[in-house]
């Protein structure tokens, strides 16, 4: 079987799911991995290793929030001497200039930095805290040290309306990339869904607001818009396939086809404390389960786009209907559609008037 698998192409390790922030749209699972269970820093290296004779060759530093690792730097330098191309994922919350200086001189090669709003009261009501004077701080120090820049912007009801001032906040540390992507519903986002859901007209005019900024930007910034699926036609693809491109290993070193994969409760994902990463990824019956197309029920096995979107999202799928090998509810051919029609129906209701994102 092994000889019709290609390598990983990437690997997102997620060193720590300790983090300074509570997102209402975490993507970590809403059981988080203690700082008793993290890998240690020798298992850590041993991981990287394997990934890149694997051939892996690019590799995201995430949590959780991985300044809390004090060997951040260490691992990344690590990696950095294995060949990897490094994307460090953080919030940048404490991130203080003599460590962006440290971040540079260790070889990683992109630092993506989060944002929540331009405004401390909704940062509050997302994340729990007013941060935005700390995310810029951060960016200033990792600006100043050299350090290639790129934001993450997640997009739901409470911050839609910002889209421009978030950009243009943004686009004063000279990034090479924004990016805008709407909340996909799994973990704690799904929990907090009354929280962060959005109407259809929000969504126009949210792509109406990129398409602006794009033309004042021109080519000297990239604007990436993720639309959210709940209000396509369609199913994104699951990230090229299920495990077909990127492979994610938890803190405690359990490997996953995907971040989202944690809430798929029903399947066993092996720790790299018990079985070789090789051998997780070739040949692991979890990481087998969905690969390609033979797996499909309809509509999915008849459909011409089988290829492309993959059947959709198997977290997703999950997530609604209790059943990861189901098509995804977001595509319209689905018999489960009807799931999301209804979600989005809430939301119509509730509107801009609903809960305003607080914790109960």
């Amino acid at each position: 079987m092994s000889s019709q698998i290609n390598p990983p192409y990437g690997v997102l390790a997620e060193l720590t799911h300790r983090c300074p922030l509570a997102c209402l749209y975490c993507s970590n699972p809403v059981a988080l991995k203690g700082a008793e269970t993290e890998l240690t820093t020798d298992q850590w290296k041993t991981v990287l290793r394997t990934a890149r004779e694997l051939g892996a060759i690019q590799l995201h530093l995430s949590g959780g929030e991985p300044l809390l690792r004090s060997d951040l730097e260490e691992l990344a330098a690590h990696a950095s001497a294995l060949g990897f191309y490094i994307n460090l994922i953080t919030s940048g919350i404490g991130l203080s200039a003599e460590r962006s200086n440290a971040i540079a001189r260790s070889g990683i090669n992109n630092v993506q930095l989060s944002l929540q709003s331009h405004l401390d009261d909704t940062a509050l009501a997302v994340c729990g805290r007013r941060s935005v004077e700390a995310k810029l701080n951060a960016a200033r120090h990792l600006q100043q040290a050299g350090v290639p820049l790129s934001w993450n912007i997640v997009l739901h009801k409470l911050n839609i309306a910002q889209i421009t001032e978030m950009v243009t906040l943004c686009a004063e540390f000279q990034p090479h990339k924004i990016e805008l992507a709407h909340v996909q519903f799994h973990g704690l986002a799904l929990a907090n869904r009354e929280h962060l859901k959005i109407e259809p007209s929000m969504v126009q005019e949210a792509e109406t607001q990129v398409n602006s900024l794009r033309r004042i930007y021109g080519d000297s910034l990239s604007l990436v818009y993720i639309k959210p699926d709940w209000h396509e036609s369609f199913p994104k693809p699951c990230n090229g396939g299920w495990a077909n491109l990127q492979l994610t290993v938890a803190p405690d070193g359990t490997v996953l086809p995907c971040a989202g994969a944690y809430g798929i409760t029903t399947m066993k994902f092996e720790n790299i404390r018990n079985q070789p990463l090789r051998w997780i990824w070739f040949e692991s019956p979890a990481f087998n389960a969905f690969r390609g197309t033979n797996w499909m029920g309809e509509p999915c096995r008849s459909c011409d786009k089988r290829e492309i979107d993959f059947g959709g999202c198997r977290c997703q799928a999950f997530a609604l209907t209790g059943e990861a090998a189901r098509t995804d509810p977001a595509c319209t051919l689905s018999s489960d559609r009807g799931l999301i029609d209804n979600l989005l129906a809430t939301a119509l209701i509730t509107g801009s008037n609903g809960k305003n994102g607080n914790r109960d």
